[in-house]
């Protein structure tokens, strides 16, 4: 086993745009009991990581100076005191990665066993895939069906679907044969979504309730900042799962469960820190047992990381994955 001494990463330590993003090299981390080494081999970039470049560099729950990344695929390359084999592939996500310690902006990351998923023999998916896959597909696993409880004959509604997460929520909700209704702010998106399975494509101008009718669970990725509205969305007897942050809105003020819930109506919410490698296998499964591939809408070679960070910085329009050669 050969581990060069040190690699390739983006470490910030201050509010940091991708345009001001840039490559350096740091020591690669040392094993420590409980933890494995895994080089990455891909990885997706999320909303929740240009959150910490932009806006919580310097917040308590924030490492002073930390490797970005919450998400990666790779190979263990020195499994430590775990249970885990040199060589296996595996996926890793959430809990504190990229935040309290260093994540996947690099060519190794050191990641506690408790959030290392090992892959199947049977999943023959790319690294361009298996990059894509971990945060958003757990996070649209578990809003889905742990929080909306979704099955065949109801009508879901996704309220922000053209991002990364938005359009793995249709794919699955699809897959299991449920009528899908999908919103974006943009005119321009609108056949994107009906290309990517949306039974209805609408076009979202802040104000859904009376206008989009006949779902009884909504995915609302939007976030607080419309989540009065799409609680007066949702069908009587329906449920809201409020998962996402798009709208930049990160807490209800003054909300009054009361008089802000409709009756009938009911609000749950999914937080994808606690991974298991029994939700990984049950989402394995399910994409293989209906043949589904992750999405993704386009790579960067690691070496382009800083210029693929500007572009999410400035644009949505589905998951962007870094791949290393």
């Amino acid at each position: 086993m050969h581990i060069p001494k040190t690699m390739s990463a983006l470490k910030i330590d201050r509010v940091t745009p991708g345009s001001e993003a840039r490559l350096t090299e740091i020591p690669v981390p040392e094993v420590k009991p409980g933890w494995a080494l895994v080089q990455i081999r891909a990885f997706g970039l999320n909303n929740a990581e240009r959150l910490v470049r932009l806006e919580e560099m310097g917040e308590p729950w924030i490492a002073p100076s930390v490797v970005p990344g919450i998400e990666c695929a790779g190979v263990v390359e020195n499994p430590g005191d775990t249970d885990l084999e040199a060589g296996q592939r595996v996926v890793a996500c959430m809990g504190g990665m990229g935040r309290e310690f260093d994540g996947s902006y690099a060519e190794y990351a050191l990641i506690p066993r408790k959030n290392i998923m090992r892959v199947p023999d049977c999943i023959d998916w790319s690294w361009a895939e298996l990059g894509a896959f971990p945060e958003t597909y757990l996070t649209a696993w578990g809003s889905l069906f742990e929080c909306l409880q979704l099955e065949l004959g109801d009508t879901l509604l996704v309220r922000g679907a053209t991002c990364g997460l938005g359009y793995a929520a249709v794919q699955l909700a699809k897959a299991l044969r449920v009528r899908v209704m999908a919103t974006t702010h943009r005119t321009s998106k609108l056949e994107l979504l009906r290309q990517a399975g949306a039974n209805e494509a609408i076009l979202d101008k802040g104000h859904l309730a009376g206008k989009a009718t006949g779902a009884n669970k909504i995915l609302d990725l939007v976030g607080p900042r419309d989540l009065r509205d799409t609680l007066r969305t949702v069908e009587h007897g329906g449920i809201v799962c409020s998962t996402g942050i798009l709208g930049g809105v990160y807490a209800l003020s003054d909300f009054d469960p009361i008089k802000d819930i409709p009756n009938g109506v009911y609000l749950t919410g999914y937080f994808s820190n606690y991974p298991t490698q029994e939700l990984f296998d049950a989402l394995f499964a399910f994409m293989g047992d209906h043949n589904l591939r992750p999405l993704y809408n386009t790579t960067f070679p690691f070496t382009d990381l800083p210029a693929a960070l500007a572009q999410q910085d400035t644009s949505t329009g589905g998951k962007i994955v870094i791949v290393h050669d």
